[in-house]
């Protein structure tokens, strides 16, 4: 039996409606012949191209606390419109990269202010974290690295959610592998100095935002938001 082009493709696209109709509520196109729809398909309550309604989304995870959903909720105000007193601060996007096994991390901050040197970094991460984030202000230093393998993997143990670093981290590799955020501008092989130690427990600023202990940091692929207070979905 020889077949058209145009009779073929009916053909075919009828078959697998008809197989897809065995699971499912699938409407043949007009092109098939059907008075119905294109594409009114009820595969597992999938999509309804056809309808003019709205399209309907699942509501956010409200356990992931994504910074696009947090956002939608926190700061619903048009962009050209709110000014600049939000309540909530948006890091500046493009600064840093994520370098931690973890992708999304938030938690209260512990803010350390040092420059190429760490002593009060090791020491912080030596301490039970309790599902906090460990801030470090390196004032953006792009000659060495604040953070390696060995001190993420204390943050691991000691129950810390992520560390942010102004600044550069090392071993990558290693603590891509390991459950834990860290965010920081940039790689470096070497380490850092040890002689000054910096100040813990203080407001530090970069990226456009001040960052003040206590106050809640919340981390993920999209960037990072910062709150005085916690905040949910």
């Amino acid at each position: 039996m020889q077949v058209q082009p145009l009779n073929a493709l009916r053909w075919g696209l009828g078959q697998a409606c008809n197989l897809l109709g065995s699971v499912s509520n699938v409407a043949v196109s007009p092109l098939l012949g059907s008075n119905k729809p294109f594409a009114s398909m009820n595969l597992n309550k999938g999509f309804s191209a056809s309808s003019n309604s709205p399209p309907v989304y699942p509501p956010p995870d409200a356990s992931r606390l994504g910074t696009a959903d947090l956002t939608d909720v926190h700061m619903p105000d048009p962009v050209d419109i709110a000014g600049g007193n939000r309540k909530v601060q948006v890091v500046q996007p493009g600064l840093f990269h994520d370098y931690g096994g973890k992708l999304r991390f938030s938690g209260q901050a512990v803010t350390i202010k040092c420059y190429e040197n760490n002593p009060l970094v090791r020491k912080a991460l030596g301490e039970p974290g309790a599902g906090k984030v460990l801030v470090v202000d390196g004032g953006g230093s792009l000659r060495c690295a604040l953070l390696g393998d060995q001190l993420a993997a204390s943050g691991v143990k000691n129950g810390w959610s992520g560390v942010i670093v102004n600044g550069c981290i090392r071993d990558s590799e290693d603590i891509g592998a390991m459950p834990l955020g860290v965010k920081a501008l940039a790689t470096h092989p070497l380490k850092s100095s040890k002689r000054d130690p910096g100040l813990r427990d203080v407001p530090v600023t970069f990226g456009g935002v001040t960052i003040k202990p206590g106050d809640w940091v919340y981390a993920d692929k999209d960037g990072i938001l910062v709150s005085s207070t916690q905040l949910s979905l």
